[in-house]
């Protein structure tokens, strides 16, 4: 009988071990901090509920002289890893040197579609307002340990070699907008994909100029090769427009379509995509973006009320942050893990008053409710066991 099975990741908990660390009696006899807090002691890489992942490489993709640079970076996850589809994103968080928070970011999974126990690619531009995207990109090095979610995300491809159609397959990328199409067009290719049945592939995408290009040398190599996958690269002064789509995909409303990138960019293949009667054509998929764990008023929404953290004492004014900032920003220090909604390591009780999921906008007013005080805000007075 053995507790331990030997991966890639390093010895994982299994089998009835396993079974037990993520047990309810575990939980209860772990809280408030949760069983993965003492297995992330004796190694990072063991978990029974967080997703966690080693990165084993950072492949430079653009050197970035007049734009930010573009790398490519390899991560092996924990056996807690379900898997993805292609096209799907996940939410990073990392530890900043000098910072007690964990910040959150959400990236396009940039490999093939994965199962437990493989590695996936994420391809990260590093933006000067994004503290995550430039850690990962100029200071991540191999053995970093990361945090991640499960896959997330409805912008996928359906097509497969299991499930043949003669469908043309086209996809419109802008910038780094790239990374989710490549992770279907790689799929499709190792599927054994191959253009029989009338089946083939566009790709139109367009970067800032060929220096800015990410995965330059691999769109070289598809392009050439006989797989019924045609490639348009567009650089610097070649923007989108209407009548070059007609004339590559003649019945392009009509066609299947993923489209990722640049708000400018959307913009323009939205309105191509627009009917006479002001119909957007079903066949186009978008996909955007949005802060991994967003604020629950909008710009510019008062939030009133008060949020009582009870056990300290401690009174502060709601103001469309989560549960868990607000504390912080109050001197507090409540246990927390991932900071994105999924160890429930912040869990605390809500006894009464109104609040707000983050992540879905879902409100609940019911007295002596289980919170996860990361991902949840105060939407008018309320009082939590704290």
């Amino acid at each position: 009988m053995s507790a331990l099975i030997t991966t890639p990741t390093g010895p994982t908990p299994a089998g009835p071990v396993g079974r037990l660390l993520r047990s309810r009696l575990v939980a209860a006899l772990t809280t408030p901090h949760g069983v993965d807090r003492y297995l992330e002691r004796f190694n990072p890489m063991w978990a029974a509920h967080e997703v966690r992942a080693r990165v084993v490489s950072v492949h430079r993709e653009t050197a970035g002289r007049d734009t930010a640079p573009v790398a490519t970076i390899t991560l092996e996850p924990t056996s807690t890893w379900r898997g993805h589809r292609a096209g799907q994103h996940v939410l990073v968080g990392v530890e900043l040197p000098g910072s007690a928070r964990r910040l959150t970011r959400a990236f396009s999974i940039s490999s093939a579609a994965s199962v437990p126990g493989e590695q996936i690619t994420l391809t990260v531009r590093a933006n000067d307002d994004g503290q995550v995207s430039k850690y990962l990109v100029r200071e991540a090095q191999p053995g970093t340990i990361v945090h991640l979610s499960q896959a997330q995300g409805e912008f996928t491809l359906d097509e497969s070699p299991a499930t043949p159609t003669s469908n043309h397959l086209l996809f419109i990328t802008g910038g780094s907008g790239i990374t989710p199409a490549m992770s279907m067009v790689r799929t499709l290719l190792r599927d054994g994909y191959d253009g029989k049945a009338g089946r083939k592939v566009t790709f139109l995408h367009y970067a800032r100029s060929p220096e800015d290009q990410i995965f330059a040398d691999e769109l070289a190599a598809i392009a050439e090769a006989d797989n019924d996958v045609t490639v348009h690269l567009r650089h610097g002064d070649q923007v989108f427009n209407e009548l070059e789509l007609r004339r590559l995909v003649p019945d392009f409303r009509h066609t299947d379509t993923w489209l990722c990138g640049p708000a400018g960019l959307v913009d323009l293949v939205r309105d191509a995509y627009t009917g006479p009667d002001g119909e957007l054509s079903p066949r186009l998929r978008m996909e955007f973006f949005k802060p991994a764990v967003a604020r629950a008023a909008q710009p510019g929404e008062a939030v009133e009320g008060e949020v009582s953290f009870t056990r300290s004492g401690t009174t502060v004014a709601a103001d469309g942050a989560s549960l868990l900032e607000q504390a912080e920003a109050a001197g507090l220090s409540p246990e927390y893990g991932c900071r994105m909604g999924i160890c429930f390591t912040c869990t605390r009780t809500k006894t009464s008053g109104t609040t707000r999921n983050v992540l879905t906008g879902e409100e609940s007013s019911l007295p002596d409710e289980e919170i996860r005080i990361c991902v949840t805000s105060a939407a008018g007075d309320c009082h939590v066991d704290l």
